[in-house]
C-alpha cells in the first residue's frame, strides 16, 4: 500500500512541476516550487529509510 501511495504522490508532483512549466508568471513557479518540494520530500523519506540499517 505504501509503494502505492507513493507512485501516486511521484505522478501528482511531476505533474505539477509540468504543467506550473505551461504557466508564466508566479502562480506557475509556485506550483513547480511546490512540485518541486514534494519530489525532494520523497527522495529525504526513501533515503532515510535505506540508511537505518547502516550507522
Amino acid at each position: 500500500m505504501k509503494i502505492v501511495i507513493n507512485i501516486v504522490l511521484f505522478i501528482l508532483f511531476m505533474t505539477m512541476v509540468i504543467l506550473g512549466q505551461q504557466h508564466v508568471g508566479y502562480a506557475g513557479l509556485s506550483v513547480m516550487l511546490i512540485g518541486l518540494a514534494g519530489l525532494l520530500t520523497q527522495l529525504w523519506a526513501y533515503n532515510r529509510n535505506g540508511q537505518r540499517g547502516k550507522f
